[in-house]
């Protein structure tokens, strides 16, 4: 008996094991609802995700919308224009091609609402790059409003269903976006 149980256990295993894949955490995203951000101090308002955090920067210009859950910031920038468009289009498209040697690819995505005088331009990422999201959006005379998302890790497969959950809090972010 002793040694038909050691025979079972010894040949009751086949050796055509095959390892399992690696697998990625299963992440719980938050359901997507919204809230406006606006101030009397800015000439703007747009929608941000309830799970996010508005943070303010020491000037009155800068914004932060921290996705704490995440590990990722938002960063955002409004400037009044002073016949100075081509400039602040110029420093965004230059800002956002520092990372053209990481990425796999860059989209440029053309975003215009004339109903509200709200045009500008979305870079989008592809690859393993430190941003994954960048825009500017203006009304072409008074109002410069630029967006640039890092999160504190390199982007990474592993990171990938965040960053397109992400991606499209900034789409809502843009879309919304309206000049007070």
């Amino acid at each position: 008996m002793r040694y038909s149980l050691l025979f079972l256990f010894l040949f009751a295993c086949g050796s055509d094991y095959t390892p399992k894949p690696r697998a990625f955490f299963k992440i719980k995203f938050p359901e997507k609802e919204y809230q406006t951000f606006s101030d009397d101090k800015l000439m703007f308002s747009f929608l941000y995700p309830k799970y996010t955090k508005v943070e303010r920067d020491k000037n009155v210009n800068f914004l932060n919308i921290n996705f704490k859950k995440f590990s990722g910031k938002l960063h955002l920038t409004y400037a009044k224009l002073n016949d100075d468009l081509n400039a602040h289009i110029e420093q965004s498209r230059s800002l956002a091609y520092k990372h053209n040697k990481q990425a796999d690819m860059i989209s440029e995505q053309v975003y215009v609402n004339d109903e509200n005088n709200v045009f500008g331009m979305l870079y989008d990422y592809q690859g393993i790059t430190a941003t994954s999201s960048q825009f500017y959006l203006t009304d072409s005379l008074n109002h410069f409003f630029r967006g640039s998302f890092y999160f504190n890790t390199q982007i990474n497969d592993s990171i990938a269903p965040v960053n397109n959950f992400i991606k499209e809090d900034i789409k809502v972010l843009i879309e919304s976006l309206r000049w007070d």
